[in-house]
C-alpha cells in the first residue's frame, strides 16, 4: 500500500514539473489514471484502445518523466530547497523574541513562510 502511494505521489510530483514535455496523449493517460483515478479500462474505453495499450502508454510517460528527472533534476532540487527554507525558518524561530522581531529579521520570516505555503501545491 505505501509503495502504491509513494508511487502515486512521484509521478504526480513528477508530472507538475514535466507534463509539457510529454505527448499529449500521455499527458491525457497519466492525467486521467493518477489524477482522476480512471482505471485502464475506463481510460481505453474513452481513446478507444485496449487496456494494455493504455498500460505500455503509462508505463512508457512515467519511464519519459523519470529519465526527465535525472536528466535535469528539477524535482529534486525544489524538495532540497524546501527543506532548506524550512530549516532556516526552524533555526530563526529559535532565536531570542528580542532578535527575532526586529523589523527586517521578521519581514524575512514572514516572506520564507510565504514561500513555503506558496510552493505547497508544486
Amino acid at each position: 500500500m505505501d509503495r502504491m502511494l509513494n508511487k502515486v505521489l512521484r509521478v504526480g510530483q513528477l508530472y507538475d514539473f514535466y507534463n509539457a514535455l510529454l505527448t499529449d496523449k500521455q499527458r491525457e493517460c497519466l492525467n486521467m489514471h493518477y489524477l482522476q483515478d480512471l482505471s485502464l479500462a475506463e481510460i481505453a474505453d474513452e481513446f478507444g484502445v485496449s487496456r494494455q495499450a493504455v498500460h505500455d502508454i503509462l508505463r512508457r510517460a512515467e519511464r519519459t518523466l523519470e529519465e526527465y528527472e535525472k536528466k535535469l533534476g528539477l524535482a529534486a532540487r525544489y524538495s532540497e530547497e524546501r527543506r532548506l527554507i524550512a530549516a532556516v525558518v526552524s533555526s530563526l524561530g529559535q532565536l531570542p523574541p528580542t532578535i527575532r522581531n526586529l523589523p527586517e529579521l521578521s519581514q524575512a520570516l514572514r516572506q520564507l513562510h510565504s514561500l513555503l505555503e506558496d510552493t505547497r501545491e508544486v
